[in-house]
């Protein structure tokens, strides 16, 4: 059975590769904007469910992984800064407070017709920051394409008080202990591949 990772993202591709398993990584066919009223955890469900959707046609007898993942501060979606000042201002706005980012994950068994989504929770709070460490890190790291201006897995680290959630691997959008249990349950365990 193939495994499709509906993704383009680099850094879900570095996280899968943990588990050490065949696998390809397609770009699923997705419109990503929001809906009105919509909540972030109703968000990233919806669209890790339509990218995985997105490729069943063209992938069968395959499992797909769907994901996506936004981040919330003070009650407010977070997107990508995309520019150094929004990076900035990003940071500026987290310094001191708690930073939460939800992951909806699909799996869909296209042999079995067996689906299911999940939504992962992980909180990070962090630390007082000075606006030079906020310029050295950006200056080091250029998370422009990272929803909250940081990267986690790297020095994005130095910027937090406390991490909390049941698997580091959702905070960068992929929850990998939840996906090997999914993957057990529909007959496809990554130790056995």
């Amino acid at each position: 059975m193939r495994i499709i990772l509906a993704s383009t993202s680099l850094s879900r591709k570095k996280v899968l590769d943990k588990l050490a398993i065949p696998f390809e990584c397609v770009p699923p066919i997705c419109d990503e904007t929001p809906l009105a009223n919509e909540s972030a955890e109703q968000l990233v469900v919806r669209l890790a469910n339509a990218k995985a959707q997105s490729l069943v046609a063209s992938y069968p007898d395959s499992l797909i992984i769907g994901s996506d993942q936004v981040g919330v501060l003070d009650g407010q979606i977070v997107c990508k800064p995309h520019t150094i000042e929004n990076a900035k201002q990003q940071l500026k706005h987290s310094s001191g407070k708690a930073f939460y980012f939800y992951t909806g994950m699909t799996v869909l068994n296209t042999r079995s017709g067996q689906s299911q989504t999940i939504c992962e929770p992980f909180k990070v709070t962090f630390r007082q920051l000075t606006d030079a460490e906020i310029e050295a890190y950006i200056a080091k790291e250029m998370p422009l394409q990272c929803a909250g201006s940081f990267k986690c897995d790297e020095l994005g680290i130095t910027l937090f008080d406390k991490l909390e959630g049941d698997d580091i691997n959702s905070l960068v959008g992929l929850p990998l202990i939840k996906l090997n249990k999914i993957m057990i349950d529909m007959g496809c365990n990554p130790l056995l591949l």
